[in-house]
C-alpha cells in the first residue's frame, strides 16, 4: 500500500480496480500477399475470436445492464456473421492480394461512410457499430491488445498519461468511476471532462502509470488530491465511509434544485452549466441548471470518423435547445486547434499551436466548414433560445468578419425558405486579453460575453496550464485577471441590453463566487456537479456585502491575498464550501 497526492481536478470519491490505458497506434499499410489461403484463414480466425469476445461481453452487458444496452452486442456480433461483409473481405484479399488486415481497414471504412452518410438517425448510428467491429477483428487479426474504454465490461478506475478530449468523449461513462493521470492541472480538459461526467479525479501524479498495474486496488480521493494504491480492509472502509458522507452533503445540495440562485437581498444570476454533447444536459438539468452557457461542439466533430453534417449537427443542437424550452442554450462555434485536433481536418504542426489557427482563426480559413455549422444552429433556433458564440476572438475586427458570413448563412436559408429565428443572439468569448480590454468596442457589435478564465489566465499569465513547471503561476484570483473580469463586466453594464456570463472554470470554485457575484457577473456557467454549491453560496450572502468583499479584492496584491480576504469574509458571513 502506498499513498500518492496530486491536483484535485473532480471531486467525489471512487474505489476501484485501476485500468492502465496506454494507446496503441495500429498503422496497416497496403501490404500485398502471396498466399490469399493464408490470409483468409487469418480473417477467419480473428472473426472466431472477435465473436467469443462479444459473446462474453454480451452476457455480462444483459446481467448489469439489461437486455437493451445487452443487444447492442448482439448486433455487432451480427454484423461478424453479414454475408456482405465477410464476402467483400475475401474479395478484397483474393482480387487484389491485400494482407487480411488492410482488406480488413479498406471494407470496413468503405461500409462505415455508407452508413454515416444516410440521413435516418437509426442506420447512421450505425457506422459506429461497424467502426468497433471493425477495430476489433483488425486487432485481433494483428495480435494487438488494446483497452477499449467505450466497451468495459466491470467498474475501473482509468489510469494514464493523460487523456485526450476524444478518450473522454468516447468512455463508458457508466464503468468508469474515476480518473488518476500523470500529467494535468484543474483546467485540462481531463478535469474538466471529469467534472462534467461527475467522477473524482486526481490529476498531476507525475508517474501513476509506472506505480499502478491493471488490477490493483484503487482509492480517488477528489476531495483531498490523494490516491491510494492497494488500500488495506481498514482504509477502504474508511473511504467508504467518507464516500457516505459526500453522497449525504450531495443529497443536501439537491434540495435546492428548483430554487432560484437569489441572494439574501434580491439579487438573481442564472446558474447554467457547460456540456460537451447532448446527454450532458442530463446532469444539468439534475443538478438545477437553468441553461447551458457552454456547448462545446468540438465533441461533436471529434467523435465522427467524418465531418458532421448539416442534418447531423441540427439534430444534436436541437435536442439539447428542447431539453431548456425557457433557458438559454449557448452553442460555441468550433474550437478546433491547440491539444484538439480532428483526424480528417488536416493541419499544419506549428510551433506554439495555442497562439496559432484555431477556433475562429481556423473557421475563417475553412469558411464552407463555418457555414455548414452556422446554418445548423439557425436552424435548430427555432426549438428554443440558441445562442451563437465565437471563440478566441481577439479584435472587432473579427466579431464583425464572422457576423457578415453568418448573415451569408441566414440569407441562404431565407431563400432556400427555411424557418430560423432572426433575433438569435450573437455573442462571443473573452479570453484573449486585448478583446478583454477592448470590451467596450466590441459590445457595440454583440448581445452578450462569455468570459473564458481559463485560456484568459493562461494567455495574460504567459503560462502554459498544462506544463507543470510553470502551474504556480496560473492563478485565476491574480489582481491582473479579476480586473480584466472587472472591466469586461463594466462595459457590459455600460452598453443597453448586454449581459455577461463566465464559463470559464473559475466560475464553479466556490471560493471565487462571491467575488464574481460581487464584480456584477450575470450568468455563472460551470460543470454541472458544481451547480448546487455555488446556488448555496450565492442564496447564503448579501449582493451589498458581495459588492464590498471584490471591491476590497481588486486592491489586494496578489492572489493567495484574495483567497484569503474571501475565505475569512466567508468565515465571517458563517458561510461554509
Amino acid at each position: 500500500m502506498f499513498i500518492k497526492e496530486g491536483i484535485i481536478a473532480s471531486p467525489g470519491i471512487a474505489i476501484a480496480k485501476a485500468l492502465v490505458y496506454e494507446k496503441v497506434v495500429v498503422e496497416v499499410s497496403q501490404a500485398k500477399h502471396e498466399d490469399s489461403a493464408v490470409e483468409i484463414k487469418k480473417f477467419h480466425l480473428a472473426l472466431k475470436q472477435s465473436q467469443e469476445q462479444l459473446e462474453k461481453i454480451q452476457i455480462k452487458a444483459v446481467s448489469e445492464l439489461g437486455e437493451e444496452d445487452g443487444a447492442i452486442f448482439a448486433a455487432h456480433a451480427m454484423i461478424l456473421e453479414d454475408p456482405e461483409f465477410v464476402e467483400s473481405v475475401e474479395a478484397e484479399i483474393n482480387d487484389h492480394k491485400f494482407c487480411a488486415a488492410y482488406a480488413v481497414k479498406i471494407v470496413t471504412h468503405r461500409f462505415f461512410l455508407i452508413f454515416d452518410e444516410m440521413d435516418d438517425p437509426y442506420f447512421s448510428a450505425r457506422a459506429a457499430d461497424i467502426k468497433d467491429v471493425g477495430t476489433r477483428v483488425l486487432h485481433n487479426i494483428l495480435g494487438v491488445v488494446l483497452a477499449d474504454l467505450s466497451k468495459l465490461s466491470e467498474n475501473v478506475i482509468i489510469i494514464a498519461d493523460d487523456l485526450t478530449p476524444s478518450d473522454t468523449a468516447q468512455m463508458d461513462k457508466k464503468k468508469v468511476k474515476g480518473f488518476a493521470t500523470n500529467i494535468g492541472s484543474r483546467t485540462s480538459h481531463t478535469a474538466i471532462m471529469a467534472r462534467s461526467l461527475e467522477i473524482p479525479a486526481v490529476l498531476g501524479l507525475t508517474d501513476i502509470t509506472e506505480t499502478v498495474s491493471t488490477g490493483d486496488m484503487v482509492i480517488v480521493d477528489g476531495l483531498k488530491g490523494i490516491v491510494t494504491i492497494n488500500p488495506d480492509a481498514s482504509q477502504i472502509k474508511s473511504a467508504e465511509e467518507e464516500l457516505l458522507a459526500y453522497q449525504a452533503h450531495l443529497k443536501e445540495l439537491e434540495g435546492l434544485k428548483d430554487l432560484d440562485a437569489i441572494t439574501l437581498d434580491g439579487h438573481k444570476v442564472e446558474l447554467v452549466g457547460n456540456i460537451g454533447e447532448p446527454g450532458d444536459v442530463i446532469g444539468v438539468l439534475k443538478n438545477g441548471g437553468v441553461g447551458v452557457g457552454l456547448y462545446r461542439t468540438e465533441f461533436l466533430y471529434m467523435n465522427s470518423e467524418t465531418m458532421p453534417g448539416e442534418d447531423k449537427q441540427l439534430a444534436a443542437y436541437r435536442s439539447v435547445l428542447e431539453a431548456f424550452p425557457d433557458g438559454p442554450v449557448i452553442i460555441r462555434t468550433l474550437d478546433i486547434g491547440g491539444d484538439k485536433k480532428l483526424p480528417y481536418l488536416p493541419m499544419d504542426d506549428e510551433l506554439n499551436p495555442f497562439l496559432g489557427l484555431r477556433a475562429i482563426r481556423l473557421c475563417f480559413k475553412e469558411v464552407a466548414l463555418f457555414k455548414i455549422q452556422l446554418r445548423a444552429i439557425l436552424r435548430a433556433s427555432v426549438y428554443g433560445h440558441a445562442h451563437i458564440m465565437f471563440p478566441m476572438v481577439s479584435s472587432v475586427t473579427e466579431v464583425r468578419q464572422a457576423k457578415v458570413i453568418l448573415k451569408e448563412c441566414m440569407k441562404e436559408l431565407e431563400e432556400s425558405g427555411i424557418p430560423y429565428d432572426k433575433d438569435v443572439k450573437v455573442g462571443v468569448m473573452i479570453e484573449i486579453p486585448s478583446a478583454a480590454i477592448t470590451a467596450d468596442i466590441i459590445a457595440k457589435e454583440v448581445d452578450f460575453f462569455s468570459i473564458g478564465t481559463n485560456d484568459l489566465c493562461q494567455y495574460t499569465m504567459a503560462v502554459d496550464r498544462m506544463n507543470q513547471e510553470v502551474s504556480y503561476l496560473y492563478d485565476p484570483f491574480n489582481p491582473a485577471i479579476l480586473r480584466l473580469v472587472k472591466q469586461v463586466i463594466q462595459a457590459s453594464n455600460n452598453a443597453p441590453g448586454l449581459f455577461t456570463g463566465m464559463c470559464g472554470e473559475m466560475s464553479g470554485d466556490p471560493i471565487a463566487a462571491i467575488i464574481l457575484l460581487g464584480l456584477g457577473l450575470d450568468e455563472f456557467s460551470m460543470s454541472a456537479i458544481a451547480i448546487p454549491q455555488i446556488k448555496k453560496i450565492i442564496r447564503s450572502v448579501r449582493y451589498e456585502d458581495a459588492r464590498v468583499i471584490a471591491n476590497e479584492a481588486l486592491n489586494l496584491e496578489t492572489g493567495e491575498a484574495v483567497v484569503d480576504h474571501v475565505l475569512e469574509s466567508m468565515k465571517k458571513l458563517k458561510i461554509n464550501i
